[in-house]
């Protein structure tokens, strides 16, 4: 079995930064590609961000310049740093990795969410 572990969310002021974090444990074989995902409240989840297993990143129009994924396999582990943040940032963040435990299948796993809030 696999768990994805969120943290770094909070309260940040307008043009503040943050990092998130999302550490797989469990039976792991590779990490294929990582993604980041926000729901803000009453909308659907968006995709923010994509790292693939060879360092190939995608972003959403609105946090392009702003946001960064990384990744560091060594510890299992997807990064999302934010700057320059804007209210409409505000919402539920969520990882969401692709995780092969016996090197043959991928499966889709999802973290608990973490909760991140731009305002002053």
């Amino acid at each position: 079995q696999v768990q994805l572990v969120e943290s770094g969310g909070g309260l940040v002021q307008p043009g503040g930064s943050l990092r998130l974090s999302c550490a797989a444990s469990g039976t792991i074989f590779s990490i294929h590609s990582m993604r980041w995902y926000r729901q803000a409240p009453g909308k659907q989840r968006d995709l923010v961000a994509t790292i693939s297993i060879g360092g190939s990143t995608n972003y959403e129009d609105s946090v392009k310049g702003r946001f960064t994924i990384s990744r560091d396999d060594a510890k299992n582990t997807v990064y999302l740093q934010m700057n320059s943040l804007k209210p409409e940032d505000t919402a539920v963040y969520y990882c969401n990795v692709d995780i092969s435990s016996s090197g043959v299948n991928l499966v889709n796993y999802w973290g608990q969410g973490t909760h991140v809030t731009v305002s002053a």
